[in-house]
């Protein structure tokens, strides 16, 4: 049986370089963030659903969504947020578990699902086992002013806006403590999936 791993952390947490780590090691790797994406391409049901429940003012000319033009109706309403949430989530949830089937039946060993808010979407149900990705709340706030150019006020409001990186901690099957080198944090993840037969 094939094991499923979750991968989460916290914003600017190195989340993603982790995950770059499982490809290199050939274990597929099934990003909902990616997928969020495709969801919502011309052509696909939850793009129709978000049309007609938004206008067609969230269309670029040539049919694809125009994300900011959709943001600015829905990060000034909470109603309007759940409706988008409403359609978009089933549709990654669907795709990913489809995925995630497909990648079982060739025979692999492990699958990973990462998933940014793992928690905060309730979707641990889906997973076997639960990696966190975790560096220190100093480093974080560093990494994801660089990262975006961001102020101190406006990159500590996007942390806050997830569930703390400790209590994520806390609720990890897996701990990758990534405050060191990249070198480090490998050193970890091997460790992990060879104690787990894996690799």
């Amino acid at each position: 049986m094939a094991l499923v791993i979750g991968l989460t952390g916290s914003i600017a947490s190195g989340k993603s370089t982790v995950s770059s780590m499982f490809k290199e090691l050939q274990i597929p790797v099934i990003d909902a963030d990616l997928i969020a994406r495709e969801v919502v391409k011309p052509g696909e049901p939850a793009l129709d659903e978000i049309v007609s429940e938004f206008g067609e003012k969230v269309l670029f000319p040539d049919g694809t969504l125009n994300r900011k033009s959709l943001g600015t109706i829905i990060f000034s309403d909470a109603e309007k947020r759940t409706k988008l949430n409403a359609i978009v989530h089933p549709a990654v949830r669907k795709r990913m578990l489809e995925m995630k089937e497909f990648y079982i039946n060739k025979g692999g060993k492990c699958v990973v699902m990462d998933i940014p808010l793992l928690f905060e979407s309730k979707l641990t149900h889906m997973v076997d086992k639960i990696l966190v990705v975790f560096v220190d709340e100093a480093v974080q706030l560093q990494r994801l002013m660089e990262r975006d150019g961001s102020t101190r006020d406006e990159a500590l409001q996007r942390i806050q806006s997830q569930i703390p990186v400790k209590e994520k901690v806390r609720l990890a099957d897996v701990v990758i403590d990534n405050n060191g080198t990249i070198e480090n944090t490998r050193n970890q993840l091997e460790g992990k999936l060879r104690g787990w037969n894996l690799i």
